[in-house]
């Protein structure tokens, strides 16, 4: 089952992902929101669209902008539709 941790803490985990360029995207309902906060970054991707950030806070540490997801992705990455990935220190396991 993939989780995601980052400074000693769970901050999402699913048997439900999609793999892309060999991110593991979970689904939003896997995120434990209490981690999570709005950023207001974006940046856009050629195939899949415009990237939106969640800065990551746990134990008052944060990592900003290690989470994103495409809220509108393109045709090709409708897969990732309601999915999140994660970077910036941030440890992905299956």
């Amino acid at each position: 089952m993939p989780r995601a941790e980052w400074n000693g803490v769970v901050i999402a985990e699913t048997d439900v992902f999609e793999t892309v360029e060999g991110n593991v995207y979970f689904p939003a309902s896997a995120l434990k929101k209490e981690y999570f906060k709005n950023s207001t970054t974006t940046t856009v991707c050629g195939w899949k669209g415009t990237a939106n950030y969640y800065t990551v806070s746990v134990n008052g540490k944060e990592n900003p902008d290690a989470a994103w997801f495409y809220a509108t992705p393109k045709d090709a990455a409708k897969n990732i539709a309601g999915h999140v990935a994660f970077w910036k220190g941030v440890q992905v396991t299956k």
